[in-house]
């Protein structure tokens, strides 16, 4: 098998195809938890690639049609490779369909959160596929004398770059990029009924309501004396700050929040000098960490819109985290503790978070 014609040769486009689904799961998980506008370049890298994707996949179901729509043709491994295209079309349609504007509801997930789960589900498939078709490009497939084929390969992966470019020129030119944020969010209010901000947690976060009466928040670590504090210390604190809330669901709000600073607790108990982390620990024993200098300045927040916040909305104690996605804005905080290192275990709590406690009927 040959380039002649300036054919691609068919092995290439597989490893491209490869390439660029790892390209694609690698930005789009990256992206989950870019929240600030300096990160921008990474959803257009992801729209980029993704578009790319389209083109390679065009010239791949192209080649391989004859051999699907012809059932003597299939062996135990066409299956996969039949699930794993229309899985990764209706992950590239998904993506496609919302940033133009479109959202179709399934349950409680927005049309992006499909996205994001049929390129999750990708990855398996692939993995389940290379294993049974893969191989390595021959060098009567490449040779580098065929300036044609070289020619189309360059230009297909450019067609990425070109309808990126197309897709922003037009939703400019209309109101599709109204109000949107860089990440994709749109305001919660287009996306959801009723004036008031989604209550969303974190896979099976869902505890009972916590009694203000017993709970503490209590600050440890590296620090020179450990403290705890009631709710009545963070309520009258009484510092405010407006913040966006961007949530990977695809919607954002802004909104006036009310609390306390990090730095202020932290100051109280003295941090030690070897200190660079702040772990913020939920009661369902979800957490997550943030450098010390910018954890000093979060809010650690009891009301927000001038009212108590309410269960679903993380009372007694919220985390308010500019330029940080949802998922890290932690609820029902619980403890505050001071590290030499990140916790790198907070990566498997956001999965196990939640299971085995009681939570609302």
């Amino acid at each position: 098998m040959t380039t002649r014609g300036g054919r691609i040769p068919p092995r290439l486009v597989d490893w491209t195809l490869l390439v660029l689904v790892v390209a694609a799961a690698a930005t789009g998980v990256v992206s989950l938890g870019a929240g600030h506008p300096a990160l921008a370049p990474l959803f257009d890298a992801h729209a980029l690639v993704g578009v790319a994707l389209v083109a390679v996949l065009a010239v791949k179901l192209r080649r391989v049609a004859p051999r699907v729509t012809n059932g003597r043709a299939w062996d135990r491994a066409t299956p996969v490779s039949v699930a794993l295209a229309a899985v990764a079309l209706a992950a590239l349609g998904t993506g496609v369909f919302w940033s133009f504007g479109g959202n179709v509801p399934v349950f409680f997930w927005t049309t992006l959160n499909v996205h994001v789960g049929l390129g999750l589900l990708v990855a398996p498939l692939l993995l389940v596929h290379l294993l049974a078709r893969a191989s390595w490009p021959t060098t009567n497939e490449v040779r580098p004398g065929d300036r044609r084929a070289a020619v189309r390969y360059i230009g297909l992966l450019l067609v990425g770059a070109v309808a990126v470019r197309v897709q922003g020129t037009v939703r400019a030119l209309s109101d599709l990029a109204a109000d949107r944020r860089f990440t994709g969010s749109r305001p919660a209010d287009d996306l959801y009924d009723g004036t008031d901000f989604p209550v969303t947690s974190w896979v099976a976060d869902d505890p009972d309501p916590v009694a203000v009466d017993d709970w503490r928040l209590s600050v440890g670590g590296r620090v020179a004396d450990p403290r705890k504090f009631d709710y009545a210390t963070v309520r009258d604190a009484g510092e405010t700050e407006t913040a966006l809330l961007d949530c990977t669901s695809g919607w954002y709000t802004e909104r006036p929040w009310r609390g306390v600073r990090v730095g202020s607790l932290l100051d109280a108990a003295g941090v030690d000098d070897d200190a660079a982390w702040v772990v913020v620990r939920s009661v369902t024993g979800y957490r997550w960490s943030f450098p010390l200098a910018e954890a000093r300045g979060m809010l650690l927040a009891t009301h927000v819109d001038g009212e108590p916040l309410s269960h679903g909305h993380g009372a007694p104690l919220r985390l308010v985290a500019p330029d940080r996605r949802g998922f890290q804005w932690v609820k029902w905080v619980t403890a505050l503790r001071v590290t030499r290192r990140r916790d790198a275990s907070q990566y498997v709590a956001t999965l196990v978070s939640g299971f085995g406690r009681s939570r609302r009927s």
